[in-house]
């Protein structure tokens, strides 16, 4: 769900970043072998970059550098490394074997071949064993996972219409909600388990919901199994939901008590907005004011002015594109005026295509780039 653009990161937070996602990756194959290293994932790595955040002492001793890399482009770099990697590496081993069997059992691609479904099932048991170890090791207990996932089979075997939504991502939440509350105690930060906990629980709610939108016309057509069409809950539904745990995972993060807790914060509070939009097809901010404090966004009718169409089927057409000079003139405009920065929206020079401001809709009180903004107030040179 967590794909930040470089450019929104900055300069410091990807180098962070990529620290992280280098010490997932490593840290996978150093304790099971080069095979393990096709399940490092962006959203696993969020348990390394909040055990980071909570420590005493973030980056320091919990650093190393790491040789030439060909997806570095043959570069040495800092990379994290400890308990929150190895946690990381657990949980994105055990949910791998997850995702493998699940393949398995819809007789996905080759895997709907005898052979390969049962190297598929070995490989699988192999990945599930070895989070388990990896997991002890860091004193968490991965049978909390595997127990989700074999509730997760039995409940979607039953699932029908009127079956809740929500009972069908339970097994998700209960489990990312263990994985998260995890970090504060491998922190040192045991008070902060119970608000992070919370965050879990609605992260992997939101891992359910959207990869039920993104996949529900492909499970259509293949009559593959998916949540929102068996429970026959609509897309507005799922919307709500969505926004809802948006607004619920910003509340436990004011909650817990970070060290350095920008990347972290921009994560779960900010990008995880924007893969919501991505998955509904929608053009407005997910870390807006609304999305954030306000009621639940109401679909607009296709053609609506308000909007430019249906906020759940796709973005509305695209405007014609200004000449090179008079995009650089447009880009002078906007960087002198702050709004690249600090607009809810502007257009972009060239595309001409909605887009946000960097820093926009920051609801936080602590965020460096808040800061950015107040500034932006007292620039009176390109008032004309």
């Amino acid at each position: 769900m967590v794909r930040p653009c470089s450019h929104r990161l900055g300069e410091s937070l990807k180098t962070q970043w990529m620290a992280h996602l280098c010490g997932l990756c490593l840290a996978l194959r150093g304790d099971h072998g080069q095979l393990a290293r096709v399940v490092t994932n962006y959203d696993g790595l969020i348990l390394s970059v909040l055990t980071e955040a909570q420590a005493e002492r973030a980056g320091g001793g919990r650093r190393r550098t790491a040789g030439p890399c060909p997806l570095r482009g043959m570069r040495t770099a800092s990379v994290a490394q400890g308990e929150g990697a190895r946690l990381a590496a657990a949980v994105s081993l055990v949910l791998a074997s997850a995702k493998v069997r699940d393949h398995v059992a819809d007789g996905d691609g080759l895997l709907a071949r005898r052979p390969v479904a049962l190297a598929a099932r070995r490989i699988a048991g192999s990945w599930e064993r070895a989070g388990a170890r990896t997991g002890a090791d860091v004193g968490f207990d991965a049978a909390v996972l595997v127990d989700a996932v074999e509730r997760q089979f039995g409940i979607e075997s039953l699932a029908g219409l009127g079956t809740p939504i929500l009972t069908v991502t339970e097994p998700t939440e209960t489990a990312t909600a263990a994985a998260f509350a995890h970090t504060a105690i491998l922190a040192g930060r045991p008070t902060n388990a119970a608000p992070l906990a919370e965050a879990g629980r609605l992260f992997g709610r939101l891992a359910h919901l959207l990869d039920a939108v993104e996949d529900k016309e492909a499970d259509a057509a293949a009559g593959a199994w998916n949540p929102l069409t068996a429970t026959g809950t609509p897309l507005t539904e799922a919307r709500r939901l969505a926004d809802d745990a948006l607004h619920g995972i910003r509340l436990a993060l004011r909650e817990t008590e970070f060290t350095d807790g920008k990347l972290a914060h921009l994560l779960l509070a900010h990008e995880l907005g924007r893969s919501v939009d991505r998955a509904f097809g929608t053009q407005s901010c997910g870390h807006g004011p609304e999305a954030a404090f306000g009621p639940p966004r109401t679909p607009y009718l296709p053609g609506d002015p308000r909007h430019g169409g249906n906020p759940y089927g796709g973005e509305p057409p695209r405007p014609d594109k200004r000449g090179f000079w008079a995009g650089c003139a447009a880009a002078v405009g906007l960087c002198c005026t702050c709004k690249v920065c600090c607009a809810d929206e502007f257009e972009g020079p060239w595309s001409r295509r909605r887009r946000e401001g960097c820093f926009s809709g920051c609801d936080c009180s602590w965020c460096d780039a808040c800061e950015c903004c107040e500034c932006c107030e007292c620039v009176s040179c390109c008032d004309c």
